[in-house]
């Protein structure tokens, strides 16, 4: 049976596999299909944070464009950069 963790992770990996631009789809998706199960339940709430902002605000994060609000420049935000940087 699914424990919490795994649910939540299901949740966010659709969420990221969907977000309405192909970059964003790239990115963030690629970066949950290979880092979600790794996770720690702290870790997802920082993930989720992020898929709840707008798209092109989190690829300009992720790309270093702008820089991200303080609540955002988070551990999880540190490995999407450098996720982004491996593609």
């Amino acid at each position: 049976m699914p424990d919490k963790l795994d649910n939540i992770r299901r949740k966010l990996r659709f969420r990221s596999l969907r977000r309405g631009t192909k970059e964003s789809d790239l990115v963030i998706g690629g970066f949950a299909e290979a880092h979600l199960r790794d996770l720690d339940e702290a870790q997802l709430a920082d993930f989720e944070a992020l898929l709840d902002q707008n798209d092109q605000d989190v690829l300009s994060w992720v790309i270093d464009m702008k820089p991200p609000p303080a609540a955002f420049d988070t551990p999880v935000l540190k490995m999407l950069q450098n996720f982004k940087k491996k593609l």
